[in-house]
């Protein structure tokens, strides 16, 4: 990726373990029962080393994380999105839905991806307009998916429907 985005107050950085495992073990509630329901065991450190792969991002606002964002293979063409953050998201969502839209899915389309999947908690309303707005599609609802039986939602992107969109964009 060429360059990383910086507005008046956000910044997105390269994420390191320290900027992940902070933001994890701040993350707002809603983002943390969404995490949780999908571990064996929460622990903030393990959240942020299993997601310091392939491409992981931090938002800075005002100097200080407070949104963490990537992609990450997980097997040849098959990739999984996420994201989370502390109560401060919301302020980071432009800088952040920027970056995605414009640097992430293309570096994650030229690395190979063919299918690009995210899951959110069905009651995380917020999540899902996100995983919306940055161009996801509902696949399907996941019944009790979450280790303590919650409902989840699967949102998708395959190489061929981004063309498509960026292609109707230009």
């Amino acid at each position: 990726m060429s360059r990383l985005i910086r507005s008046r107050v956000c910044e997105v950085k390269a994420a390191n373990l320290r900027d992940l495992s902070y933001v994890a073990a701040h993350m707002r509630a809603a983002d943390r029962a969404e995490v949780e329901c999908q571990m064996d065991e929460w622990s903030a450190t393990v959240v942020a080393a299993v997601s310091l792969r392939d491409f992981a991002f931090t938002v800075d606002l005002n100097g200080n994380p407070e949104a963490a964002f990537g992609a990450g293979q997980v097997r040849q063409g098959y990739w999984l999105a996420w994201s989370w953050g502390t109560h401060r998201l919301m302020r980071c969502l432009p800088t952040m839905i920027q970056f995605i839209t414009e640097q992430l899915q293309p570096a994650v389309y030229a690395a190979g991806a063919l299918r690009v999947e995210a899951r959110a908690l069905k009651s995380h309303t917020q999540a899902c307009a996100f995983l919306r707005r940055i161009g996801g599609h509902h696949r399907c609802d996941l019944p009790a998916y979450g280790k303590g039986g919650e409902d989840f939602v699967l949102f998708d992107w395959t190489r061929e429907t981004w063309q498509t969109n960026r292609s109707a964009q230009v």
